[in-house]
């Protein structure tokens, strides 16, 4: 079966991966990846689409006044007069 380059290179623009220490996984959209990822609850590196993004994703929500730590989360914007 021949493959056009063109196809190929439309196929990989699009595809997503998300990379930790021990493996990569691949997603065709970043919906998909961003869902993975979550999931991980760890460090993760999600590349495609000619970007990068990396960080722990999920894990800065506040839930119920507290912090994903456990913390009280207490901040209040100052407005001045």
């Amino acid at each position: 079966m021949r493959v056009d380059r063109a196809f190929v290179l439309v196929y990989n623009y699009r595809m997503y991966k998300v990379i930790t220490k021990e493996n990569e996984s691949e997603f065709g959209d970043l919906a998909e990846a961003m869902d993975y990822a979550k999931s991980l609850g760890i460090l993760v590196t999600i590349e495609g689409n000619g970007m990068e993004i990396v960080g722990i994703f999920g894990a800065d929500s506040v839930k119920d006044g507290k912090c994903p730590d456990g913390v009280d989360y207490t901040w209040m914007k100052r407005r001045t007069q």
